[in-house]
């Protein structure tokens, strides 16, 4: 199976518990993708990858002319309930269903570490974007991104391998500052710029292991195949790990780490 279609079947029918869960943690980065875009009155934004629609309902919230598109149906009507009136499409990278030159601005929140072909994917967003637009996108830094990477390091604890058939982001490649730069530069992006973003994203401890308890992400996969006295040792794992992080009130703070990069079409 293609990385494409692996991502077809992980998000299908998930799109409740990913807004349960690690939505929340990703709309850290909403704002700071609309500050990079200038979003304001007046501007026509593609909000790609829109998922819950946490990017789209606060450029809303600012005036923009929105459009949303993602992959996975399910996404789509959850991100219509929260943003009522949003204009979501579905559409899968790298094809979109626009003609070139339809927006000011687009955001991706976490989209394109889920694309099969980055560069491919790039060309399409440039091809959409007007001359003198901006484009801002997020991804998790590789390796750092400690507040998911729990779930890894608790499979490793406890003794479960990594399925072969389980592919990794084909983004990993470009999962730092100067590689993300440069895959923006190689499709003829300009003013490219890419900053670190570190952040603690603090969250009950079983609100988080929940993500991948209910499929979830590759994480949730893996654990999906596992047999129940397994996935018990992947939480009494998961429980060490995370008491590292323990606060006061019973809560966990995660360090989190991604990367932002920002751009023009020139």
């Amino acid at each position: 199976m293609d990385f494409d279609a692996y991502e077809r079947e992980l998000w299908a029918g998930r799109a409740e518990a990913y807004g349960r869960g690690f939505a929340r943690m990703t709309a850290y980065t909403a704002p700071l993708l609309l500050d990079a875009v200038g979003a304001r009155p007046g501007i026509d934004l593609l909000d790609v990858g829109t998922g819950p629609g946490v990017v789209a309902r606060e450029a809303v919230a600012r005036g923009s002319r929105v459009r949303a598109v993602d992959a996975e149906p399910q996404m789509l009507e959850l991100a219509r309930r929260n943003v009522p009136g949003l204009d979501a499409t579905r559409a899968i990278l790298p094809e979109l269903p626009f003609p070139d030159g339809s927006f000011d601005a687009i955001t991706g929140n976490y989209v394109i570490n889920h694309v099969g072909e980055p560069p491919a994917a790039l060309a399409e967003l440039r091809r959409v974007l007007r001359p003198g637009g901006r484009i801002a996108l997020t991804t998790w830094e590789f390796p750092g991104h400690r507040a998911s990477a729990v779930y890894g390091d608790a499979l490793e604890e406890a003794g479960v391998p990594w399925p072969e058939d389980v592919p990794i982001s084909p983004f990993r490649a470009y999962g730092e500052r100067d590689a993300f730069a440069g895959l923006l530069k190689d499709a003829t992006f300009g003013e490219v710029r890419v900053e670190r973003l570190d952040w603690t994203h603090t969250v009950d401890p079983e609100d988080w292991w929940a993500g991948p308890r209910d499929g979830v992400g590759s994480n949730g996969v893996v654990l999906s195949r596992l047999d129940a006295p397994t996935v018990a040792r992947v939480k009494a794992a998961y429980d060490h790990i995370v008491a590292a992080y323990a606060t006061p009130d019973g809560l966990v703070a995660l360090p989190a780490r991604a990367l932002l990069a920002t751009a023009a079409r020139t």
